[in-house]
């Protein structure tokens, strides 16, 4: 089933669904089009064998952007309060290679706004569209339906009562993060921490069949000790 619903997704066929892990988010009735960014390196355009989720977990991001005015609707709580976002799907070729920057169509201001409660960054969206969704999809819509499908697939452990464990490690989130999406295996999970041993995202690695695939770096070790940040 979430192999179907991801196929059809990047057809373009599935219509917009669950689009956020926050059922309380608030959308504006309004937003401008953000401009596509200006290349960051080079243009590749790469046979694509697999794909990369990568859900950035929001308070850790907003513990020191809560007054940022370009983190408003992340961090402000204008939106609502947020767990894990979506970061971006990555298309990849090749361990350490990935293909980037293909030719990209301008974002309409109301696919914009509809997709702000799985990623609550109008620039955000439109990097993550010019950099690496037109090299998987026509169109970004097609592109932020495909993340979508994939994001609302899943289902997430209670983040809160984990980060009150004890001796709480990196094995003991990918086991969650299992326990809670049973198709999903821990190989194809990848849990990243900042230098301070914060949760900072979690990946989901897939094959380019959209079916999860084993991760070809997991990040965190499972013993690695890990804290996540609640929020204020």
């Amino acid at each position: 089933m979430m192999r179907a619903r991801a196929l059809l997704a990047v057809l373009g066929l599935l219509p917009s669904a669950v689009l956020a892990e926050v059922p309380q988010c608030r959308l504006p009735p309004r937003i401008a089009a953000p401009a596509l960014p200006a290349p960051d390196g080079p243009r590749r355009m790469l046979p694509i064998a697999g794909y990369t989720l990568a859900l950035s977990w929001s308070p850790e991001y907003c513990r020191a952007r809560g007054r940022d005015p370009r983190a408003a609707y992340q961090c402000g709580g204008e939106l609502g309060r947020f767990g894990f976002i979506l970061h971006g799907l990555w298309p990849e070729s090749a361990p350490g290679l990935w293909p980037q920057w293909c030719p990209a169509t301008p974002l309409p201001a109301e696919t914009v706004r509809r997709n702000l409660c799985m990623m609550p960054s109008p620039d955000l969206i439109a990097h993550e569209w010019a950099k690496h969704g037109a090299c998987m999809a026509r169109t970004p819509e097609g592109y932020l339906r495909a993340s979508a499908a994939l994001v609302g697939s899943l289902r997430f452990p209670d983040m809160i009562r984990l980060s009150r464990r004890p001796g709480l490690t990196a094995g003991d989130v990918r086991a969650a993060l299992r326990a809670a999406t049973p198709f999903l295996p821990t190989a194809a999970i990848r849990v990243k921490a900042n230098g301070r041993g914060w949760l900072q995202e979690v990946h989901v690695c897939y094959g380019k069949d959209f079916m999860p695939a084993p991760c070809a770096d997991r990040g965190a070790r499972d013993g690695a000790p890990l804290k996540i940040w609640r929020g204020n």
